[in-house]
């Protein structure tokens, strides 16, 4: 349809044209969180928002989505922090099921489609955020948009995948990765009384662990009765007579699958972005600069896992999707729109995640990591509880550290361990902002009682360890 002469939705509903207008595309995180805080700030005579969503529910927890297909969460509704009504309420014109396909820069508009009756509009903008988030990695395989085939990265997604369960005749499942989203499936399976394989090219799972570390997880999960397939990729997706998957395929073996779950990760959706000329970064997404303001748009601002993000210990751009950056990122945004200032300076990459009770734990770089960008290292490994040896409850914790030789800056932590051992990340999250030593470690004034943890906690004894080997190879 040219819709070229188009009336703006502006002027067809009688708005004040005086008005600023600010345009969000996409009603999750970083979107609704940028138009809450511009509303805070700027009053609805001063500032009109408009923000489109094309699915069903606005300003969810995507991190949730396995542990409410698990069990954990006994309801998608516990999932949304706020619906769509309730950004009306406060003045923004939330428009769900409507997509936009086309960003026209030069005329300061967008093209929405409304994703039910397919009806086309354009809406003018002053100013606009991109948050478009991400899209689940769908492999080019024979059989991948199968019935019975999920990825899982919305609420509806969500729904499809119970509705599934609901209805398998069998209790197979394959899940295909083993990252974060691929680890966290497997163990919602399992709860679900399923029985579960796992089909990953890697060695061993949790990519974003370097192997030794990834190899704890491995154990664990094998412990759950959880199958795992190392070095192996799925190459098709094999159908019954009905069209529905029934197994999956790699270059040596076929694995019985009643529901397959695409675990492979998530790319930046920036379709009409990229469309549109807006700069775009080596892993897809959309470049901005410290207010999150899109390089070279005054007016244009982006944030979510639809943008990449500075890495605070590499110096280089990185894409990390995470809910955590998006709602920080639509702060900034929400607060430089309604004419305050913030900036988002960037990441160290700290990430969590469970498999039943093993926490697992990383920031920073990995040993692969840093020998692309050339550092040379020194790495220790230590084990450690999480308590007073002598202290009830008392579990094992293994702690990886890497530091950088000759300066002893620190690099990167890796933790697995059980009840209390993944937020000590944090510990070495703040540690690698402020750009620490592991010898300065060492002298942090740690919380101790006997029941939180040793006296050396874990985190400062792999600090320990690091700096004197750091030490020893100065000398």
């Amino acid at each position: 349809m040219d819709m070229s002469g188009a009336r703006d939705d502006r002027a067809a509903r009688g708005a004040p044209a005086a008005r600023e207008r600010l345009v969000v595309i996409g009603g999750d995180a970083a979107g609704m969180s940028a138009a809450s805080q511009a509303r805070r700030l700027r009053g609805p005579g001063e500032l009109e928002i408009v923000a489109f969503e094309r699915g069903h529910f606005s300003s969810f927890s995507a991190c949730g989505i396995p542990y409410w297909v698990g069990g954990d969460v006994d309801e998608r509704d516990r999932l949304i922090a706020r619906t769509p009504e309730e950004h009306r309420a406060r003045d923004i014109d939330l428009r769900m099921r409507t997509e936009v396909t086309e960003i026209d820069v030069a005329a300061g508009r967008v093209r929405a489609r409304q994703v039910d009756s397919g009806a086309e509009y354009w809406t003018s903008y002053d100013k606009l955020v991109i948050a478009t988030g991400a899209r689940p990695i769908r492999p080019a395989m024979p059989g991948a948009d199968a019935p019975g085939v999920h990825g899982v990265q919305t609420l509806d997604d969500g729904e499809a995948l119970l509705d599934t369960l609901a209805r398998a005749r069998g209790r197979r499942a394959v899940v295909v990765g083993a990252g974060y989203i691929g680890v966290e499936m497997a163990e919602a399976l399992i709860n679900r009384g399923y029985e579960v394989t796992v089909v990953n090219r890697g060695t061993e799972p949790m990519s974003t662990l370097d192997p030794d570390m990834g190899r704890l997880v491995h154990e664990a999960m094998a412990g759950l009765g959880i199958t795992m397939v190392g070095e192996a990729e799925v190459t098709k997706v094999l159908t019954g007579e009905d069209g529905r998957v029934r197994a999956v395929a790699t270059q040596d073996a076929e694995y019985p699958a009643d529901v397959v779950v695409l675990g492979i990760g998530v790319r930046p959706e920036t379709g009409p972005a990229r469309a549109a000329g807006l700069p775009l970064g080596p892993h897809g997404g959309l470049l901005t600069d410290l207010a999150m303001r899109v390089r070279g748009h005054e007016n244009i601002w982006a944030g979510g896992d639809c943008v990449e993000v500075l890495d605070l210990v590499l110096g280089q751009e990185r894409y990390v999707p995470l809910g955590t950056h998006a709602n920080k990122h639509g702060q900034v945004i929400g607060t430089n729109v309604g004419g305050g200032y913030a900036t988002f300076p960037g990441v160290v990459g700290t990430a969590v995640s469970k498999v039943c009770d093993l926490e697992i734990a990383r920031t920073g770089l990995r040993e692969k990591d840093a020998r692309r960008v050339g550092l040379q290292f020194e790495t220790v490994t230590i084990e450690s509880t999480s308590r007073a040896g002598y202290y009830p409850g008392a579990s094992p914790m293994t702690v990886k550290m890497l530091a950088e030789r000759r300066t002893g800056r620190l690099l990167g932590v890796q933790i697995v361990g059980r009840e209390g051992a993944a937020k000590r990340v944090d510990i070495a999250a703040v540690a690698l902002t402020a750009g620490m030593t592991a010898e300065q470690m060492t002298a942090l004034d740690l919380g101790y009682a006997p029941p939180f943890s040793p006296v050396w906690d874990p985190v400062l004894v792999a600090a320990r360890k690091a700096a004197a080997k750091v030490r020893d190879g100065a000398r």
